[in-house]
């Protein structure tokens, strides 16, 4: 077990009174490119995420959207915002917003009113395979999408960035054209095809985008592809993370509960824990905690 603190920019709370989940809800469920979510397919509030990470030196949290109805984006900040006033738990939010949607300013405006909220989500995972995609078609480089996100900066916001590896060249231009707005890459960039050509373009991908230096990645939800996964199988992706990045923008996130399907939290972060034992006391605080406080501008002391 890791001692070092620890801030998770990367997770998830859902309450089934307040707000839909249809891929959480649905009967039956529908089919998720995570996998079978029927286990953690149940209310999972504060609490229940104190009770997995116990044991551990939970500074603070990311809380990234987590698919409420679209129509409940702003409910489920209003409700997140109460959370993180409860002051249980240092919380910095991850919104939902639809870039393509015409009244968008609106929305990102409604967000940015909340004191907790630092960015926006939108996934738009597109792959050709329908058990992986997450959108119907490729979005990115539509000229209404573009303009969506173009609007974060005026809020201060910055972008959850959840793609495959096949949008990162069109991510990596967005990128450079709004060198303001910080870009966080999405669990480790999905590398979800592992073969010779998908791990190629995945390297090309990231190094790509690494070179904007408002892009950042975390480290997580690699489970999700890696279903059987080990620390000796999740290795070299998350040392090729580290290498294209650098130890001051890549941190570790446990995508909780999603993760959970595929392990707990204690071993998920002892496989951080070990790959990263040869770097300095120094880059494995930075990448557990203190690039997450800095990078989602969350004000936490004593790191």
């Amino acid at each position: 077990m890791t001692s070092l603190p620890i801030i998770d920019p990367h997770m998830h709370l859902w309450d089934f009174t307040r707000q839909h989940y249809s891929w959480l809800m649905d009967d039956p469920l529908p089919p998720n490119a995570a996998g079978d979510v029927a286990p953690i397919a149940k209310p999972y509030g504060l609490a229940e995420y104190l009770a997995d990470t116990s044991g551990f030196d939970v500074r603070g949290v990311v809380h990234v959207e987590a698919g409420a109805s679209t129509a409940q984006s702003l409910a489920e900040t209003q409700w997140l915002q109460g959370v993180a006033d409860e002051g249980r738990l240092p919380m910095g939010l991850v919104a939902f917003a639809a870039l393509n949607d015409p009244d968008v300013e609106r929305l990102l405006a409604a967000h940015a009113e909340h004191g907790a909220v630092r960015g926006i989500r939108h996934i738009i995972n597109f792959h050709t395979d329908p058990a992986k995609t997450y959108s119907a078609r490729d979005v990115i480089g539509d000229a209404d999408w573009q303009a969506g996100y173009a609007l974060l900066a005026k809020y201060g916001l910055s972008f959850d960035l959840q793609i495959y590896p096949s949008q990162m060249e069109l991510a990596a231009q967005l990128a450079a054209r709004h060198p303001d707005i910080p870009v966080m890459l999405n669990h480790a960039g999905m590398p979800t095809d592992h073969d010779d050509d998908g791990l190629a373009l995945w390297r090309r991908g990231l190094a790509l985008l690494a070179a904007q230096p408002n892009v950042s990645i975390k480290i997580s939800g690699l489970a999700m592809i890696d279903r059987t996964w080990t620390t000796d199988s999740l290795r070299p992706f998350v040392l090729h993370a580290i290498e294209t990045f650098g130890t001051d923008r890549a941190m570790f996130a446990s995508n909780f509960p999603v993760d959970k399907l595929y392990g707990s939290f204690g071993t998920h972060y002892a496989a951080y824990d070990a790959i990263t034992a040869d770097f300095t006391e120094a880059e494995r605080r930075a990448m557990f905690a203190g690039n997450a406080n800095r990078l989602y501008r969350l004000g936490i002391a004593g790191l």
